[in-house]
């Protein structure tokens, strides 16, 4: 487990508490919160929570939160960083009157892929990234179900990236996102 002290925020919250009785943390997120560049909107928002520590070759990293938003375009999951205009974000994101389960890949402009996941409401996920090669792999879980494929994609082994939980509330100022866990661990062994 890596201890919530040891990120480092992109932008601060409005508020992240440490719950005492069971140590997860809250995050608040701003209205107006989110990461996006260019594509299809013509703007850049570089305004998301992101608690971030080191994201090295060969490991992988997960965060467990619990699904429980519904504002237009809320979003939690995982985000990883290379630069301003070089980053992923993975996770749950309330879009089009349903969550969904998807990612952004930033490089220098935003894509976009989604799948709807609407049975996920309310219960605990888990986006993991696994880093290996010149690629991430990038996967999600319900509760103790199978991790399922999400996404490959590609990665510069040589780049120096951060990774950890991620928190937006575009249109919204009372998201507040429960996060579980947020661990590292060995890169996956294979893909399939």
């Amino acid at each position: 487990m890596i201890p919530w002290s040891e990120g480092v925020w992109t932008t601060p919250p409005a508020a992240s508490v440490v719950d005492p009785d069971d140590a997860d943390l809250l995050v608040t997120a701003v209205e107006g919160s989110d990461a996006w560049r260019t594509t299809s909107y013509g703007f850049v928002h570089d305004t998301e929570h992101a608690l971030l520590a080191p994201f090295p070759q060969d490991s992988a990293v997960e965060v467990e939160f619990t699904a429980d938003f519904e504002g237009q375009f809320d979003q939690a999951g995982l985000f990883l960083r290379i630069a301003d205009d070089r980053w992923v974000k993975a996770g749950l994101e309330f879009s089009e009157g349903s969550l969904q389960l998807g990612a952004v890949v930033t490089a220098p402009t935003s894509d976009w892929s989604l799948a709807p996941v609407p049975s996920w409401k309310g219960r605990r996920v888990t986006i993991r990234a696994s880093r290996a090669g010149d690629a991430v792999t990038l996967r999600a879980r319900v509760d103790d179900e199978p991790l399922r494929l999400v996404r490959v994609l590609p990665f510069p082994p040589d780049a120096i990236a951060s990774a950890g939980p991620l928190v937006s509330a575009p249109s919204r100022a009372d998201l507040t996102v429960r996060f579980h866990a947020w661990r590292v661990t060995a890169s996956d062994a294979t893909l399939h």
